[in-house]
């Protein structure tokens, strides 16, 4: 991702307790359902934690998870290592940066979820991090990502949302902030974060500005021809419908050529 890692291994501390109610295995098995028949090895560009590869690897893939975050891998090989050994065979992550990893290797697909393409948010950073996945992909591969769909960002503005949860040890309270900046479709969403801990009451507070770029389809099809592929699908995120402006998410497959 183009933000620095440390703000991620922040993020880290609580990024699977916030998300305890995000459905890793409906959204792997939609991500499955749009990569082309016999595919087998995949590789994860921001695989964060594991949520998405673990729910594909019991789908019966193969997926090498990459991340920015240190803490994110670490905690995704922890959560690997308590696996039964088939499922483990199928699992592997490593740290790196999806504008400049490189695995040494190809794969049937590459994906990239949770909007981390959305978090490239220069014409160089999409370009860099669509060259890796190109890098990667045997000729007719496929990439599928999920992105911040523009017209939807500017037809239904963000606005302010506060969350709470809380498990054995902790409370968390998170308040979302949004600043649009019309001029280089982008919104950066400021995070500010309340950690109380249930024994002892300890608290901490954390502060975090994550830039997101909203994205169009004519801007991603002159990406893709600078980068190698030719887009062949564009949907609503887990629908089948083409986005609109009510689709704040859309996810897009394009073909290595």
């Amino acid at each position: 991702m183009s933000m620095a890692a440390h703000t991620f291994d922040l993020y880290a501390a609580y990024y699977d307790l916030l998300y305890g109610d995000k459905d890793y295995a409906a959204e792997a098995a939609h991500v499955a359902g749009l990569l082309p028949a016999g595919t087998r090895e995949v590789l994860e560009l921001g695989c964060g934690t594991g949520g998405h590869a673990l729910a594909l690897a019991r789908l019966g893939l193969r997926v090498q998870g990459v991340d920015l975050s240190p803490e994110m891998v670490a905690r995704a090989q922890a959560r690997r290592a308590g696996l039964a050994p088939e499922l483990q065979a199928r699992l592997a992550f490593a740290q790196g940066d999806l504008r400049s990893y490189r695995a040494g290797c190809e794969f049937d697909a590459v994906i990239s979820l949770f909007h981390v393409m959305s978090y490239q948010t220069t014409n160089q950073d999409l370009l860099a991090g669509l060259r890796t996945a190109r890098t990667h992909l045997r000729e007719g591969g496929l990439f599928v990502f999920d992105f911040w769909y523009g017209p939807a960002v500017l037809s239904d503005r963000p606005r302010q949302v506060v969350k709470t949860v809380a498990d054995a040890r902790i409370e968390v309270r998170r308040e979302t902030t949004p600043a649009v900046h019309v001029n280089d479709n982008r919104v950066d969403v400021r995070f500010d974060v309340h950690i109380r801990a249930r024994e002892g009451g300890a608290e901490k507070r954390l502060h975090e500005v994550h830039p997101m770029r909203y994205l169009f389809l004519p801007e991603l099809d002159a990406l893709f021809a600078q980068t190698g592929f030719e887009r062949v699908d564009a949907r609503a995120w887990m629908d089948d419908r083409l986005p609109d402006d009510r689709s704040w998410y859309a996810s897009v497959s394009a073909r290595a050529c």
